[in-house]
Order: C-alpha cells, then sequence, then structure tokens
C-alpha cells in the first residue's frame, strides 16, 4: 500500500524566513531525492501572514510501502539527511498517512 510521511516543520528561531527557505526549498532537496524507493516529495512552506503559524511548513514523502519508509530511514542518506536538518529545522514532527481523494458530492 502507498504511504506518504507527513512532516510538519518549524524553522530554527535564530535564522530569517529566507535562510530557512534556502536550507528547504534549494540545498535539502537533493539529500532527500538520495533517499532509496523515494517516489514523490512534495514541500508545502506556510505563507506569510500577519500572526503567526503553528508551523513553518509541511513535507510530504511519498513510499510504495511502510516497509520502504523503514529502510530508507535507516540507511546512511538518511543521516545525511537528518545532519543537514539540524541546519535549519527547530522542531519536526511527523506521522505516516495514506491519502484519500474525497470526491465532490
Amino acid at each position: 500500500m502507498p504511504v506518504k510521511v507527513v512532516a510538519l516543520i518549524k524553522s530554527l528561531p535564530t535564522i530569517s524566513r529566507e535562510d530557512f527557505l534556502r536550507h528547504w526549498q534549494i540545498e535539502h532537496p537533493k539529500l532527500v531525492w538520495q533517499l532509496p524507493a523515494l517516489e514523490r516529495y512534495v514541500q508545502n512552506p506556510a505563507i506569510e501572514h500577519r500572526s503567526e503559524w503553528p508551523f513553518d511548513g509541511m513535507a510530504e514523502l511519498y513510499f510504495p510501502s511502510v516497509a520502504a519508509v523503514a529502510h530508507a530511514f535507516a540507511t546512511p542518506e538518511a543521516d545525511a539527511l537528518r545532519e543537514h536538518e539540524e541546519e535549519f529545522i527547530g522542531e519536526l514532527t511527523w506521522f505516516l498517512a495514506d491519502e484519500t481523494d474525497v470526491a465532490q458530492p
């Protein structure tokens, strides 16, 4: 069964939004795409708003199975990914999900 990792991300409080987005959108994808069996990668940065959002963004990583996720995150490629995340991510909360398309009634 296809599955995705949903990651809710808060940036480090010590870096600017511009630095956070540079790390996440320009540098990080090269490392993410090294994960074995990754099929799709989507970033959802929070839009700027007059009030602060609880998260600065959300990432979705699609894999063919839960076993593929477990394998991918037990590799040296995942170690490099996590090491890079320390440069721009302050908090990361994640869960595994399956996706359900909901048709308009």
